[in-house]
């Protein structure tokens, strides 16, 4: 039997609320995240979108490209608990429901019979639902499979629903531009391109060996993608993979010393989160590795690590030689400053074996151990569910 998936992805959520709390809000261009140059769009408006700002676009640029632009500071206790009452309304339509973010979701509601087992009738309840009880808008897909069902509910945004059948997928997907294929980003796009691939017809045209290839262990998840195909479940629980924190500065920390006060603050702030994930020291032993983040003022952003296996929990001295080597011997001004634990990452090969030194310390990485990365200054705890990252995951490219 086919399966039935839902995929439910709430408009424009922050900026959505703050409409729903303020209606004289509404048809005017408003952003919500960084309330002063130095910070970063976390959503905007289809008003603010229409002058080309972005969601992670530095405010800077949003204000240059829309100078009306109203902005808001982030209130995340309002939209945690607007996310509470979206996601219970879902669970009341599915208990298989595998929440991406706070304002998104997939459910598997195969084999559920209400409205006679209607997927769309059921995504079409919770829209319904959804707008009366919470005042906002949500678009959903619904499709044989979850990238299908993601797929779809971005096609009618805002405010849609798009339902692609099993007998639908055949005719749908080779007309899909690669791009919106799951893990394609910049760099697979542009080599994707270079080969004469735009669609996934054209992807169609080369063979899983060919692609296996040019694009490693992706390649074969790029070929089951060209022609619909995902078998992953929805996953009611999923692993965390990392904790972690960070802090975009309204003034540059423009030496190391300053980066090294700034260390006290961010580890405290760890601390307690760790403690309200419920991990105390007991748990340090578990944790995989430290790392340290920063995002200079060009927004050049680098991250490095060291694999971790003391059992207490780790303090400034710890992170402290990360980022001494991480800053280098050029200073640069410095406009975020993050650190966080990566948790144990199991999977079907198993887990990857720490190295030490001849005492047990942990081993610092060699200099190839240096990451770009293009990331957000959302941060926080992103978690994957492919089991092939593409060239762009693997790098750390935002997709």
């Amino acid at each position: 039997m086919s399966r039935k998936i839902i995929h439910c992805d709430a408009d424009c959520f922050y900026a959505a609320v703050e409409i729903r709390d303020n209606p004289a809000l509404a048809g005017r261009p408003i952003a919500v995240g960084g309330a002063t140059g130095r910070g970063v769009v976390a959503t905007c408006s289809y008003e603010a979108r229409a002058f080309g700002v972005r969601s992670a676009m530095p405010v800077s640029e949003a204000l240059r490209l829309c100078p009306h632009l109203e902005l808001l500071p982030t209130d995340m206790p309002r939209y945690q608990a607007v996310s509470r009452e979206f996601m219970a309304i879902l669970r009341e339509t599915s208990p298989i429901l595998e929440p991406l973010s706070l304002d998104e979701a997939y459910l598997d509601v195969t084999g559920i019979d209400h409205f006679q087992g209607s997927a769309t009738r059921m995504a079409e309840h919770i829209r319904a639902r959804v707008r009366d009880e919470l005042g906002i808008t949500v678009s959903a897909g619904v499709a044989p499979n979850k990238f299908l069902a993601k797929i779809a509910s971005d096609w009618h945004k805002p405010d849609g629903l798009c339902v692609i059948t099993p007998e639908d997928v055949a005719a749908f997907v080779p007309r899909l531009p690669v791009t919106s294929l799951h893990g394609v980003g910049p760099r697979t796009a542009e080599k994707l391109h270079g080969l004469g691939i735009h669609t996934c017809a054209d992807l169609r045209e080369w063979s899983e060996l060919a692609l296996r290839e040019r694009f490693g262990r992706y390649g074969a998840r790029l070929y089951g993608l060209a022609r619909g195909e995902d078998d992953r479940p929805v996953q009611v629980t999923r692993p965390r993979k990392s904790i972690s924190v960070e802090n975009t500065y309204r003034q540059d920390l423009e030496t190391l010393a300053e980066c090294r006060r700034a260390l006290d603050g961010l580890v405290s702030d760890l601390q307690r989160r760790m403690r309200r994930k419920g991990l105390d020291s007991a748990d340090a032993g578990q944790f995989e590795k430290l790392f340290v983040k920063l995002r200079f003022s060009d927004f050049e952003t680098h991250t490095r690590e060291m694999v971790w296996r003391r059992p207490e929990q780790p303090e400034v001295a710890d992170f402290t030689p990360l980022l001494d080597t991480l800053y280098g011997d050029v200073p640069r001004p410095v406009r975020l400053l993050g650190l966080g634990v990566r948790l144990p990452e199991v999977s079907r090969g198993g887990r990857q074996l720490a190295l030490f030194d001849a005492g047990g310390r942990p081993v610092m990485p060699r200099s190839g151990g240096q990451q770009r990365e293009q990331g957000d200054e959302c941060g926080g705890e992103v978690q994957g569910d492919e089991s092939a990252p593409s060239p762009d995951e693997a790098a750390g490219e935002d997709i």
